[in-house]
């Protein structure tokens, strides 16, 4: 049995919930955001009438397998993040180091929106475009990277850090906010 989706998910005022099939959507002040999900797990929301409490989401299992029960929480964790990504906006700070490292938040140089304009040490400038659905800012070296979808912040946060992992000789490189980077030691002269 899962602790995560045996609990009930409270909606909050000002968020709405609905579904039709599969897809479930979660509106809220700050957007939209909508998932597929599949038919494994049963989504039933509440309704305030009947019960007179707030608006609830519970999810059970149709199946008693391995792959259901295993869905069972993390669905239960998506719809959480959609609900909290809807009333405030996840938030990723990256930091840049290294001498001559730059990086920059310019316009796209084909269609709309916005890309990153990064100088990490290559011979050529590396340039990333920020996807829809992000908000991102560079001051300096530290990079804001700002969405309600936690998955994608997450996801192009981590694409962004691959281009230029932090070393562990000087820690040059992209690291994330209160990340400890272990430091080696270098070659000892005799």
């Amino acid at each position: 049995m899962s602790r995560i989706g045996k609990q009930e998910i409270q909606i909050p005022a000002g968020v709405q919930v609905t579904q039709s099939g599969p897809v479930l959507t979660v509106k809220g002040p700050k957007g939209t955001l909508t998932k597929n999900f599949r038919d494994d797990i049963k989504i039933t929301i509440a309704d305030p009438a009947k019960d007179g409490a707030g608006k609830t989401i519970n999810l059970t299992t149709k199946r008693n397998d391995k792959f259901s029960k295993a869905l069972w929480g993390t669905y239960a964790s998506h719809i959480k993040n959609m609900i909290k990504g809807v009333q405030a906006p996840y938030q990723k700070k990256l930091i840049l180091e290294g001498v001559g490292f730059k990086s920059e938040v310019k316009p796209a140089r084909t269609g709309g929106g916005q890309e990153f304009n990064f100088a990490l040490g290559f011979s050529h400038p590396v340039i990333v475009p920020i996807p829809a659905g992000i908000a991102a800012t560079a001051e300096k070296n530290n990079i804001t990277i700002e969405g309600i979808d936690k998955e994608l912040v997450g996801s192009f946060a981590a694409y962004i850090r691959a281009l230029k992992k932090p070393e562990p000789y000087k820690g040059k490189g992209m690291r994330y906010e209160g990340e400890v980077i272990r430091r080696k030691q270098g070659k000892k002269v005799a």
